[in-house]
C-alpha cells in the first residue's frame, strides 16, 4: 500500500503542478529533491511571484525510521519504527479576491519491533479560505467536496466537513481559519472499509481538487482591488500564519520527526500583517466574512 500511494502522490504532483503553471500564465514551479538523514526524502515544487500565485507549494516526501520520543508518546508505543508519506498543498494568490487554498493527503504504517505492520491509516482533506467571501464559490467547493465523498459512502461529507470545521479552529481567536471543506483522519480498516476503500476514497478526493478550485481562482483572479482590500488579505493571512504555528498537527508533526524545515513552513505566505485591535467597519464586507467565520456553515 504505501508503494502504491507514494506512485500516486508523484503522479498527482505533477497533475496539479502542471495545471497550476498553466493558470498562473506566467511563473513554474522550483523543484527540490531533498533527503532525510534518519530515512527517506521527499520533492518540493515551489511557485512564487507569479500572475496569480504570490506564493506557494505543492510537496510530497516519503519519510521512515525510528518514532521520537514525543511521538511514541503521542501514539502510545514503547518502540516503533514508522513511515509516512504523504502531499500538501498550499496556494496564496496575490489577488485578494482569491481564496488560498490549502490541501493534504496522507498515509502512514507503525511497525513492531519484528517489522510487521502493528497500525496504518489514511488521512487529508482540503479547506479553503476566502478573504472576500462569494457564497457560490464556497457553495462549488463544498459541492465537489460532497460529490466525492458520496460516491463512497453518504455519511462521509457531513461527517469530514463537521471534523474541519472542528479542527481548522483558532481557538485562541474563537473563529474558523476559513470556511472549511473537508478533514479525516485514523481512517484505518473495518468491516465496512478496507485499506484498498480507504485509497479509493482518499484517492477520488485527490482527484477532485483542482475542479474545486481552479473554476475558483478562474473567475476571482482578474478581478479589480483596491490597496485597502490588499491591507485586508495581509491581516488575515496573520490569522492563517497563527493557526499553522499554534495548532496544525501537521506543522508539530514535521518539527518533531526533524522534517525538513523549507517545505514545513513553505505554507506560510510572504506578505502578512498584523495590526493592534483591528476591527473592519460595521456593515462591510470585511465584516460579512467575520461573521461567517464566527459560526461553522452549511454550504451545500
Amino acid at each position: 500500500m504505501k508503494d502504491k500511494f507514494y506512485a500516486y502522490i508523484e503522479q498527482l504532483q505533477d497533475v496539479i503542478t502542471s495545471k497550476l503553471e498553466e493558470v498562473d500564465g506566467k511563473a513554474a514551479f522550483k523543484e527540490d529533491i531533498w533527503v532525510r538523514a534518519e530515512g527517506g526524502g521527499g520533492r518540493t515544487r515551489v511557485i512564487e511571484n507569479g500572475a496569480v500565485f504570490e506564493k506557494g507549494g505543492v510537496n510530497i516526501s516519503g519519510v521512515h525510521g525510528e518514532l521520537p520520543d514525543s511521538m511514541k508518546a503521542y501514539f502510545r508505543v514503547e518502540d516503533g519504527k514508522f513511515f509516512a508519506c504523504g502531499l500538501s498543498l498550499v496556494l496564496h494568490p496575490k489577488n485578494p479576491m482569491v481564496p488560498t487554498v490549502h490541501a493534504n493527503w496522507r498515509y502512514f504504517e507503525l511497525y513492531g519491533n519484528d517489522g510487521e505492520i502493528v497500525d496504518q491509516w489514511f488521512g487529508g482533506g482540503q479547506d479553503l479560505t476566502p478573504y472576500y467571501l462569494f457564497d457560490e464559490d464556497a457553495v462549488h467547493f463544498h459541492s465537489v467536496c460532497k460529490t466525492a465523498c458520496d460516491r463512497h459512502n453518504a455519511t462521509f461529507y457531513n461527517t469530514y466537513k463537521k471534523r474541519c470545521d472542528e479542527y481548522f479552529w483558532n481557538a485562541h481567536r474563537n473563529e474558523a481559519r476559513g470556511i472549511g471543506g473537508l478533514f479525516f483522519d485514523y481512517c484505518k480498516a473495518t468491516e465496512e472499509m478496507t485499506m484498498q476503500n480507504w485509497y479509493n476514497f482518499v484517492t477520488e478526493v485527490g482527484n477532485s481538487f483542482l475542479s474545486s478550485y481552479v473554476p475558483i481562482v478562474t473567475k476571482r483572479k482578474d478581478l479589480d482591488y483596491t490597496k485597502e482590500q490588499r491591507d485586508w488579505q495581509e491581516i488575515r493571512r496573520g490569522r492563517y500564519v497563527e493557526f499553522n504555528l499554534v495548532h496544525d498537527k501537521g506543522t508539530l508533526f514535521g518539527l518533531k520527526t526533524n522534517g525538513r524545515i523549507e517545505s514545513i513552513l513553505m505554507s506560510l505566505p510572504p506578505h502578512v500583517q498584523w495590526r493592534y485591535d483591528h476591527q473592519p467597519e460595521k456593515g462591510s464586507e470585511e465584516e460579512r466574512l467575520l461573521n461567517v467565520l464566527m459560526k461553522p456553515k452549511e454550504w451545500v
